[in-house]
């Protein structure tokens, strides 16, 4: 036969079983598989022409790792070292850059910087950041959290979860709340536009001209909101939008309205409570003091405050009451539903293991 011979290829018993493990596990780089099945092929007999078209490779590759396996078998399918300038940073320099991370602030603030961890260790900033990158460090970044402390929180968890996972049927599930004190600011000079190259810029200071509460209840299963706004945030207030809620949602004779709410005075006042006694066709479900998260609605309103409160200027409170409602009018001619994933037991196990982390702080 014409061309270079081919070097012969035999594999023992266990080559085999290594090889195939690499060429079908799920974690095996793809690179590493890939030239487990060629190596595999080219045992089989088969030329590295075929090879090549049978894998979708060129025959130069084919080639090279042929080669390569029999002259160093399965040592000879792993990289080679790659020139460069060896590596200066040792291990345990790093291990002492994340348990100073994680376990000490520095004397004058309260947390690390890049370059104070840089000076504190002795490396440059550069080689800190990369060691925080790896290791998923942020010291910089803070978040907050809040544990309730009512004592039927386990209770009312899987009451509220249950109903956004398995409602009852022929009901109707509303979270219900106010978003209240939402100020009309304007901004002391004009906004400047987003430019290529530069953000939406506006003046740090800014005019009130008075503010409003967004009375607002959230269908969990179209998405559809019902919304109110009302200059004034009391009980009174809560019973005009109660009304309204009722007068709006269609509903089957004999169908049930669930509404969850959260545990604010406003809505465990005895005229809300005698109202509810007249509307039987209601029930109501409690969120967990200090657990407002459970509650959809919220999501809402985080919506609104980032697409259409935050960053507009609002010259009356007239305009944003305005802009409250083209918003909400918007948001149900194509509305859809938060979709709720964690369980009650998911839940439960998160705030256990957090619990179980400040058990010992002294609070």
């Amino acid at each position: 036969m014409a061309g270079r011979p081919k070097a012969e290829l035999v594999l023992a018993d266990d080559e085999r079983v290594e090889l195939e493990r690499l060429a079908r596990r799920p974690k095996t780089a793809q690179a590493i598989a890939l030239r487990a099945r060629i190596v595999l092929r080219c045992a089989e007999g088969l030329d590295n022409t075929v090879v090549a078209k049978v894998l979708g490779v060129s025959k130069p590759t084919v080639g090279k790792w042929r080669r390569r396996f029999v002259e160093r078998r399965l040592d000879g399918l792993l990289d080679e070292p790659r020139p460069g300038v060896p590596r200066t940073v040792t291990d345990d320099r790093v291990e002492e850059v994340v348990r100073l991370t994680l376990e000490s602030k520095p004397e004058n603030a309260t947390h690390w910087s890049t370059r104070s961890m840089a000076a504190r260790v002795g490396l440059s900033q550069t080689t800190v950041s990369r060691i925080w990158r790896a290791f998923q460090l942020q010291p910089h970044r803070t978040k907050t959290f809040k544990i309730s402390e009512d004592p039927y929180f386990v209770e009312k968890v899987r009451d509220v979860v249950g109903l956004y996972l398995d409602p009852p049927e022929r009901a109707l599930v509303f979270c219900v709340d106010e978003k209240s004190q939402v100020q009309a600011l304007d901004r002391s000079q004009p906004l400047l536009p987003l430019e290529p190259g530069r953000p939406e810029r506006r003046t740090h200071d800014y005019f009130r001209h008075g503010t409003t509460s967004l009375f607002a209840a959230l269908n969990v299963a179209t998405g559809e909101v019902v919304g109110k706004c009302h200059r004034r945030h009391r009980h009174q207030e809560f019973l005009k939008f109660l009304r309204h809620l009722d007068a709006t949602v269609p509903r089957e004779e004999g169908t049930e309205i669930h509404l969850v709410m959260d545990n604010y005075a406003t809505h465990k006042t005895p005229a809300v409570k005698r109202w509810f006694a007249r509307h039987p066709e209601y029930v109501v479900h409690f969120t967990p003091t200090g657990a407002s998260w459970l509650n959809q609605v919220e999501r809402f309103f985080a919506e609104i405050t980032t697409k259409r409160i935050r960053r507009s200027a609002f010259r009356s409170l007239p305009a944003l009451e305005r802009a409250i409602r083209e918003y909400l009018d918007a948001h149900n001619e194509s509305p859809k539903p938060f979709q709720w994933t964690a369980d009650a037991d998911n839940i439960l196990r998160r705030v256990a293991s957090v619990c179980e982390r400040i058990s010992d702080s002294g609070h």
